[in-house]
């Protein structure tokens, strides 16, 4: 018989924790052949999380819990997760129920037919999302695949299943900034899609305002591309080339007659903001990929456990 756990990160979920349990519960006492438990990592959340699932814990044995010291972020937490399982395969599921856990036997059925060590699920529609949110990211997904060394499946977040032997490779990577479904695509090995309906939130308000958001699609397109480093380059390089041919426009033009363009302040002030603002970019693309090396230099811990229940 192979073991499952679902992996649930939670942040500030006490208005949707026990219907998410409870729905899950439901799921997993259905599914016959495999032995079943439910991680829940509390990432540092300033509500009543902490002491719901610890209520939960208390009267469920199959029930484990790992609390974070403090907020560390959605990536740690499925990363603590993971490094903390030890079934045969595991789904990794937010906690909001967008995604519906009443898929999890429909992957389970897609993995054992199709023998795959991932099953990655791409989001056919997205329920209760501004179109704002939709349309940026299909440019981000499709921007990243355009960019990066790695192709991912477009249209798709964390919700999916792993099994062990990728689990295993992904418990290798000591990088602090992770972009987990970029890495569970580098490691290789069998994956299949498998496509859904996302569902509107059940309740609460989104974890990922455009800030984080914004946060989140640099540490992807950094720790996967070097293709910025490249663009930053050629764009200097084009910056450059259009001054030099400028100049000798300019030279030439004093000197053949054909044109009476006088020095102004406007055309040093055109110029001075451009290469100006080619160096500022080319720049802010170092620090960024300097910022990365700063704080792997340092090797602190991703995440803290404060204390854990049932593990």
């Amino acid at each position: 018989m192979q073991s499952v756990s679902i992996i649930v990160p939670c942040y500030n979920e006490e208005a949707v924790i026990h219907e998410s349990y409870s729905r899950l519960k439901r799921v997993l006492d259905g599914v016959t052949g495999y032995s079943t438990e439910i991680i829940f990592i509390n990432d540092g959340s300033k509500d009543c999380t902490a002491e719901m699932l610890s209520a939960i814990a208390e009267q469920d044995k199959q029930v484990k819990v790992l609390h974070f010291s403090r907020n560390f972020g959605h990536q740690p937490a499925v990363t603590a997760g993971i490094h903390h399982c030890t079934s045969d395969l595991a789904i990794i599921i937010d906690a909001d129920l967008q995604d519906p856990p009443e898929l999890i036997p429909e992957l389970l059925a897609v993995q054992q037919r199709e023998q795959a060590n991932v099953v990655y699920c791409v989001r056919e529609k997205r329920q209760g999302e501004s179109i704002f949110k939709k349309l940026t990211a299909r440019v981000f997904y499709r921007s990243m695949n355009y960019l990066s060394e790695v192709k991912f499946p477009v249209d798709t977040g964390d919700f999916r299943l792993i099994d062990r032997a990728v689990m295993n490779e992904f418990c290798k990577f000591k990088e602090k900034g992770k972009y987990i479904r970029g890495i569970i695509s580098w490691v290789g090995f069998k994956q299949v899609p498998f496509y859904y309906k996302r569902d509107a939130r059940f309740a609460g308000e989104t974890k990922y305002p455009l800030r984080k958001m914004l946060n989140f699609a640099s540490t992807a397109l950094l720790y996967f591309s070097t293709k910025p480093l490249k663009l930053s380059t050629s764009l200097g390089f084009i910056a450059v080339l259009i001054g030099i041919v400028y100049a000798i426009w300019t030279v030439l033009g004093k000197l053949l007659g054909f044109t009476h363009a006088i020095s102004g302040w406007s055309s040093i002030i055109i110029l001075v903001v451009f290469f100006g603002g080619v160096q500022l970019l080319t720049i802010g693309v170092l620090g960024q990929y300097i910022g990365i090396l700063f704080d792997e230099v340092k090797d602190r811990p991703e995440y803290i456990i404060e204390k854990s229940e049932n593990c």
